[in-house]
């Protein structure tokens, strides 16, 4: 974790976007009542972001504080495109989402406050993180994001949903859910959910060189793919390794020997025999997708269709 000197302490104004509804943001109300230096924003739709944005702009803020999961991370940052350009402030992440994979990296508080946050902007650390600008080649626009994943990473986070609503969030809800993937990965057939996979063809690198295929299974498809610009995970996972920056990770086929090796995969082992066996890891400034199913970026299905993946601005997070 790199770390930065704190920013000057001089009156910093806080932009604070967050969803009133949210069972874990009721306690901001009052936090943010008589502070003249929080700019709160309640945005009901995405497409209301761009106009609060521009007003935190317009108004001086340095520091944006975002209350709420990875996909509303996701959504504050794609709209801060059309806003910032070369010119992004700072942002401190409030984890109060049903997934929070980015506040993992940074090693916020679970439980941080506003209060904390304030704190933070004139004594804390900085650590800068670069998310992944996800474009469609159709003409669909460009996202920002910090995990993104295709094939059985889908169904992964169909059943994580699942597990939520059994009352299993966070890393509880990883844990509960890869373990159930391997396991039907391990014992089902070709024709389970978990085994099928998805149509991709999967090109990186500025020659876009086509990522090899192991030979087992369909060679038109495979069964996970993952990319992510995160450098830490839950449990101390590392399933790129010690690979930096934008990194890839693709499954072809799931092959049994390959499944039950998946812990040890997941914490970063890298027997010599994986690529042979189908399994990919690479770092690249460029990953180029056509996806005949949907994929999934920082917990929310979007469509199938061809995307190109770089990495994006470098952004400024406020920690303890």
């Amino acid at each position: 974790m790199s770390a930065m000197p704190p920013a000057p302490s001089a009156s910093p104004k806080i932009g604070l976007i967050f969803n009133p509804r949210s069972h874990r943001n009721r306690a901001l109300a009052g936090e943010v009542a008589g502070r003249p230096d929080v700019i709160v924003a309640t945005p009901a739709q995405r497409g209301e972001l761009t106009a609060v944005l521009e007003g935190f702009r317009q108004q001086g803020v340095r520091c944006i504080a975002i209350s709420g999961g990875d996909g509303t991370v996701r959504d504050v940052l794609t709209a801060g495109l059309a806003v910032y350009e070369d010119d992004w402030p700072e942002f401190a992440v409030i984890p109060a989402g049903k997934t929070n994979a980015l506040n993992v990296d940074l090693g916020a508080p679970n439980h941080w406050t506003l209060a904390g946050v304030i704190d933070a902007v004139a004594r804390g650390s900085r650590i800068e993180r670069r998310p992944m600008c996800v474009s469609d080649r159709e003409g669909g626009g460009t996202m920002l994001g910090f995990v993104f994943g295709a094939g059985i990473f889908t169904t992964a986070v169909r059943a994580g949903q699942d597990a939520h609503r059994l009352g299993a969030f966070d890393s509880v809800a990883v844990a509960a859910t890869a373990a159930w993937g391997v396991l039907q990965g391990l014992f089902g057939s070709d024709r389970n959910v978990w085994r099928r996979g998805a149509p991709m063809r999967v090109r990186t690198g500025a020659d876009a060189a086509e990522l090899p295929h192991g030979g087992q299974g369909d060679p038109d498809r495979r069964t996970f793919l993952l990319a992510a610009t995160l450098e830490r995970y839950p449990f101390g996972m590392k399933p790129f390794g010690d690979l930096r920056g934008l990194k890839l990770a693709v499954m072809d086929h799931p092959r049994r020997r390959v499944l039950a090796t998946i812990p040890m995969i997941a914490f970063g082992w890298n027997g010599d025999w994986l690529r042979e066996a189908g399994v990919h890891r690479c770092s690249t400034d460029r990953i180029e997708l056509d996806l005949g199913d949907r994929f999934i970026l920082d917990g929310e299905a979007f469509p199938a269709g061809s995307y190109v993946i770089t990495p994006g601005p470098a952004l400024r997070f406020v920690v303890p």
